[in-house]
């Protein structure tokens, strides 16, 4: 758990005296590669989440990919013990359930994190419909990696604003320890450390950002990845050369190019 000095130093806003509820229950809407990856990593740090998804073959492919990606971690972990990985994956799966009805799953979630289509009228309707059902201290949150998040959360309650903020993991989210925790202007204190102390317990590393265009990463990376593709366009370099430059070059472990063909199947 953080300490409250770290938990201000990184956010850089006074702390609150207040208390947030311990987050226990999670609910994750989207059982794409973003939201299967927050859901396996919240189970795998012992919370009790809920896949949602509009069907159920949504859900099993979901289910598919969390299969996969902790066979992986279990062959990892426990190398040549079958028993072992057999018992830690089945473990993860025991914090796992799945859902096509979200106003149910809302009603019993203590933090919500929506990782569904970048199309910020269809976050409005979803969050609008779960706001009248969620408990009053359940935290809404949005995956989103560019959409303002303040925009997001004009559907929702005033109070529940206070409690509405940005989590933005990175794909594929097992692997990438960063999550940037997007704070509005009504968001409290209390609800901002608590997604902190949810993001280090779920083994990433939080970075505070308010709600600006892009964030962090994205408003410094979009720039860099447009540039690139300038150099292409006028003809000053080709892909592969321009890739090989800036992993040898400046150290990136992959080049822009390579960076955004990645980028467009995250979801």
């Amino acid at each position: 758990m953080f300490p409250s000095i770290l938990l201000t130093a990184r956010r850089g806003f006074a702390s609150s005296a207040r208390q947030q509820q311990a987050i226990q229950n999670v609910m994750v809407l989207g059982g794409g590669l973003m939201g299967s990856g927050i859901v396996q990593v919240a189970a795998q740090a012992g919370y009790k989440v809920t896949m949602v998804d509009t069907s159920d073959a949504a859900l099993d492919n979901g289910r598919s990919i969390i299969q996969k990606s902790l066979s992986r971690v279990a062959r990892k972990k426990f190398a040549d013990d079958e028993t072992a990985q057999k018992s830690f994956v089945e473990k993860v799966f025991s914090n796992i359930s799945t859902s096509t009805n979200a106003d149910q799953t809302a009603s019993g979630s203590d933090l919500v994190v929506e990782a569904i289509v970048e199309n910020i009228d269809i976050k409005q309707k979803v969050f609008g419909a779960l706001d009248k059902v969620a408990p009053k201290h359940s935290i809404f949150c949005s995956n989103t990696s560019s959409l303002p998040v303040t925009k997001i959360a004009e559907i929702v309650s005033a109070d529940r604003k206070t409690r509405f903020a940005g989590l933005h993991f990175f794909n594929p989210v097992p692997a990438m320890k960063l999550v940037e925790v997007v704070r509005t202007d009504a968001v409290s204190d209390e609800v901002f450390d608590a997604l902190f102390e949810f993001t280090a317990k779920v083994g990433k590393t939080p970075v505070a950002c308010k709600d600006t265009p892009g964030f962090i990463v994205n408003r410094l990376l979009v720039p860099y990845m447009m540039e690139a593709f300038r150099i292409l366009e006028r003809g000053e370099a080709s892909a592969k050369d321009v890739d090989t430059a800036m992993k040898l070059g400046a150290g990136m472990p992959m080049g822009p190019i390579e960076l955004a063909d990645v980028s467009n199947n995250t979801r």
